[in-house]
């Protein structure tokens, strides 16, 4: 069976998919696979992540119990209905990217890559304490932890917005991948974390 057989879902060709960001080239893998699920292989290896297909790292970061602690003013917990779900989670992900090709025509992987180039922050901040003194400096951020920052925050959105409201996880994961690709500021909300975060590392340089 030839690479480009072999299409995610049996629906989507990840040879067509295109990653304009040189430094996430070595980091968004996109191998072509029927089903994202490497079963943690890439686990105990170090940079093993950026083997695992963008998609499966996307499901796993759904796979969480919620915050438990405020975000955006609100408590998120989901009791843990998706925690260790694996195949619920990749469900979802194929359910949202379905609503996503039926609105826009277009490869969902392709918009779920320029989503998280658009949410990554290029920029961050840590605390550092000297002589009893705490304060926060600006760092830069590597290609890894700017993906993995993305997809938390685009994963987080969609917990959110589904979170107590009629909408379903799969539909405002769907809505959140459209809005941070197309990286409107206004609608979502991993763009808007992108933005808080680059804001307060440039006040902290």
């Amino acid at each position: 069976m030839s690479s480009h057989s072999v299409k995610l879902f049996g629906k989507y060709d990840l040879s067509e998919v295109k990653v304009s960001d040189p430094s996430f080239s070595n980091y968004i893998s996109l191998s072509p696979v029927i089903l994202p699920h490497s079963h943690g292989r890439h686990a105990k290896k170090q940079f093993g992540k950026k083997s695992v297909n963008l998609v499966e790292r996307l499901a796993n970061k759904l796979m969480r119990g919620g915050t438990g602690e405020k975000t955006s003013g609100k408590v998120i917990r989901t009791d843990g209905r998706m925690q260790g779900k694996k195949t619920k989670a990749l469900a979802i992900v194929e359910e949202a990217f379905s609503i996503i090709e039926g609105r826009t025509k277009k490869n969902p992987v392709q918009l779920l890559v320029d989503a998280a180039q658009n949410a990554a922050p290029r920029e961050d901040f840590t605390r550092v304490s000297m002589g009893g003194v705490s304060y926060q400096v600006a760092v830069d951020i590597s290609a890894s932890r700017r993906l993995d920052m993305a997809l938390r925050n685009l994963a987080l959105a969609a917990v959110m917005g589904s979170f107590d409201k009629k909408k379903t996880l799969a539909e405002a994961l769907a809505d959140e991948i459209e809005f941070a690709a197309k990286g409107d500021p206004n609608s979502s909300y991993a763009i808007k974390k992108r933005d808080e975060t680059e804001r307060m590392a440039r006040s902290a340089r």
